[in-house]
């Protein structure tokens, strides 16, 4: 039942980014050359979570080494190794507020003192690397428990977030 829970959760996740992009006609690349800052921390926020998320794993190879900071719960499945969880948040989906486990998979090396469902800000870098293919890693630096905080919902990637450079 909880495998197919998690397959269930995974599928619905692809489906919404591959119905996502086969209908915005908003989604596009520029050639703006704005250098990134490596050096500079991004924080992810309720309103740009899902944008930045989806961003993120569309084009990988284009933010790796860009250090970011961002909160969620720690969420784990069953096949992830002990350094290793989702740092999540829940995305509504439909108007009867379904939700689906949205977030960047992370690798801290005591992640085992941190329990499901805990909440936690982090910062760290993302990296490329390899769950079921190509993913992004956050590869995490700083990690402090926290609170629950008041926007603990994050909402579909909006249509009008449209990334112009490797700055996030």
């Amino acid at each position: 039942m909880k495998k197919q829970k998690i397959l269930c959760i995974i599928i619905l996740i692809i489906t919404f980014i591959v119905c996502y992009r086969l209908i915005s006609n908003s989604f596009f690349k520029t050639n703006d050359t704005l250098p990134s800052d490596k050096n500079k921390v991004y924080e992810l926020t309720a309103q740009n979570y899902t944008s930045v998320l989806e961003n993120v794993h569309l084009n990988i190879d284009t933010y790796v080494g860009q250090k970011i900071k961002f909160t969620g719960y720690i969420y784990r499945l069953y096949d992830f190794e002990e350094n290793q969880f989702v740092l999540a948040r829940d995305m509504i989906v439909s108007s009867d507020f379904q939700t689906v486990v949205v977030g960047f998979l992370c690798e801290c090396n005591d992640a085992k003192t941190y329990k499901d469902n805990e909440w936690v800000e982090l910062e760290g870098e993302i990296v490329k690397g390899d769950y079921h293919g190509d993913m992004p890693i956050i590869k995490v630096t700083y990690i402090n428990r926290i609170d629950i905080p008041n926007e603990e919902i994050v909402y579909p990637p909006d249509s009008s977030f449209v990334q112009t450079s490797t700055v996030l």
